[in-house]
C-alpha cells in the first residue's frame, strides 16, 4: 500500500510532535512526505501535481495540529484546489473514490477538553464532522483519526512513543 502524507504545520521545525511524526513516517518504505509549507511557501498549489500523487497513493493522510477546531490554512486551500469539482467530486468526480483518508492531529489542550460539555464543549469526533464529510464527498473509506491531546505536556520519551504508534498505525493495512 502506497501512503501519502500532506504534513500541514506552519511552524513544522517548531513543532516537536508534528515534526517528530514526520520524521519517524518518512523511515518507511511506500510512503510519500509532503511539507506542504515547505512545498508552497507563497501558496501557490501545484493542482495538477497534487492530483497525480493522490492517484499514485492508496491512502491519503492529513497531518496537522489541529488550529481553531480545523486545518492550518494551507491545508484548506489545499482542500479547496486539489479536491475540485469534476475530479474529486460531482459529475465525473470519482478520482479518489476506493482510497482510504486518514486524519492524524495533534492538540494542545488535554483529552479531557474535547469531551461532550468539557471545555471545547464537544468531543473531538464531533468537531472533525466536516473532513470526516468531505471524505464521504469525495469517496474515500475514512479511517479513525490517529490523535494525541497534550503535547505541550509530554516528556521527550513520550513524543518519541507517539511517533512509533503514528507510523504503525498510519502503515497498518487492516484498518
Amino acid at each position: 500500500m502506497k501512503t501519502l502524507v500532506l504534513v500541514a504545520h506552519p511552524n513544522l521545525e517548531q513543532s516537536v510532535m508534528n515534526n517528530a511524526w514526520a520524521a519517524e513516517i518518512e523511515k518507511h518504505e511506500n510512503v510519500t512526505v509532503r511539507r506542504l509549507y515547505d512545498v508552497y511557501p507563497n501558496e501557490q498549489i501545484d493542482v495538477e501535481e497534487e492530483q497525480a500523487l493522490l492517484l499514485a497513493h492508496d491512502r491519503i493522510v492529513f497531518q496537522f495540529p489541529f488550529y481553531w477546531y480545523s486545518t492550518p490554512s494551507l491545508l484548506k486551500k489545499w482542500q479547496d484546489e486539489v479536491l475540485s469539482f469534476g475530479w474529486a467530486y460531482g459529475p465525473g468526480g470519482d478520482k479518489l473514490h476506493g482510497k482510504q483518508f486518514l486524519l492524524a492531529l495533534s492538540t494542545g489542550g488535554p483529552e479531557i477538553s474535547y469531551v461532550a460539555g468539557g471545555y471545547n464543549h464537544y468531543t473531538i469526533s464531533e468537531l472533525l464532522r466536516p473532513l470526516q464529510a468531505t471524505s464521504n464527498l469525495i469517496g474515500t473509506k475514512y479511517i479513525t483519526p490517529f490523535t494525541v491531546h497534550g503535547v505541550r505536556f509530554l516528556s521527550e520519551e513520550q513524543v518519541k512513543e507517539s511517533a512509533e504508534s503514528y507510523a504503525q498505525y498510519v502503515l497498518n493495512e487492516d484498518l
